[in-house]
């Protein structure tokens, strides 16, 4: 089986939320956490996968923000409760980055837009795009990756998908096998 990256401590792991950690809601957003549901083996696996990377950052699109169907501190409140969540299984999320502004508005955020890498990178100066995985579910996504010269992982799902990664699987944990 070949590897995707020969990854040591000083790579970055960035995943999407929706698709990615929680089982994503097609018809709609998840707007509470009784409706945030982890997708199965995301906190069983985290630990040690999580354990490989200097850093896991999070980046996520979330336009039901600036759609005001949920605020910024209800977010910032699934997003905390999460985190929590990963930290009960030994598991670390050191940054959530969320791109609220609708599609195609400013201040451009949102992915395949650079800018949450671009934040990352001020908040954690050692990240090397150059030694980050981008792990998602959509073409955003992947775009999002490729923008940033980062390796790009495909979770596959009923999403329907233009662009290849360099590797695509079923479930996140499955990335322990390529790296």
């Amino acid at each position: 089986m070949d590897k995707l990256a020969h990854v040591d401590e000083t790579w970055t792991l960035f995943l999407d939320r929706d698709g990615v950690i929680n089982e994503r809601n097609f018809e709609g957003y998840i707007l509470d956490y009784k409706d945030f549901h982890f997708k199965e083996t995301v906190l069983s696996s985290a630990k040690k996968l999580f354990a490989r990377f200097k850093y896991v950052i999070v980046v996520t699109n979330q336009q039901c923000v600036a759609k005001g169907l949920i605020t910024q501190v209800e977010l910032d409140q699934i997003h905390a409760q999460m985190c929590a969540e990963f930290q009960r299984h030994g598991a670390k999320i050191d940054k959530v980055y969320a791109a609220t502004e609708r599609k195609g508005a400013e201040p451009f955020m949102r992915k395949p837009f650079v800018k949450m890498a671009e934040l990352a990178r001020l908040d954690f100066p050692q990240i090397d795009l150059k030694k980050a995985i981008m792990v998602g579910d959509t073409d955003s996504d992947v775009l999002f990756g490729r923008n940033n010269g980062m390796k790009t992982v495909l979770i596959n799902s009923k999403e329907s998908n233009q662009i290849v990664p360099d590797l695509s699987m079923d479930r996140l944990e499955e990335l322990l096998d390529y790296i």
